[in-house]
């Protein structure tokens, strides 16, 4: 009897816990810049959050989200970035930016060539105050934008 409670009862009751540790969730922010030596002089968030969304847009989101399934996966590439560099998920990450922006999905479309390059930033509680840690910065990539 107790060895079937034992594997009755996981089946029965489902484990909730999905994650090792909670940490902050990374934003990912993007520059472009004339050369590949240039620095980045304004770092623009990709993908902000919207300050507000209304119930119908909470509901169309529940079925179908897939920017906001991008924006997940994105998401999980930057925290393997911040782990330990992989140019795998660098690739992955510039190619889904230079392809916003190429179909204008920011609105900051720029025309000519470029380059590109993104930087992970987590921001951390110390306290009552909010710190900006950057954990990764990207090399480079030349875009070509028309």
């Amino acid at each position: 009897m107790q060895l079937m409670l034992q594997y009755l009862l996981p089946a029965l009751i489902p484990s909730w816990r999905f994650f090792d540790y909670i940490a902050p969730s990374p934003r990912i922010e993007y520059a472009i810049v004339a050369n590949a030596d240039d620095p980045p002089i304004q770092w623009r968030e990709f993908r902000s959050r919207p300050a507000h969304l209304s119930v119908a847009s909470m509901l169309c989101r529940l079925l179908w989200n897939p920017i906001g399934n991008e924006s997940l996966y994105m998401s999980s590439c930057a925290e393997k970035l911040m782990a330990g560099p992989s140019s795998l998920h660098e690739d992955e990450v510039l190619t889904r930016i230079a392809h916003a922006l190429a179909v204008d999905e920011t609105g900051k479309k720029s025309a000519g060539s470029a380059y590109l390059l993104f930087r992970v930033v987590v921001i951390e509680r110390e306290g009552a105050a909010l710190r900006r840690r950057i954990g990764f910065v990207s090399a480079p990539r030349r875009i070509v934008t028309t």
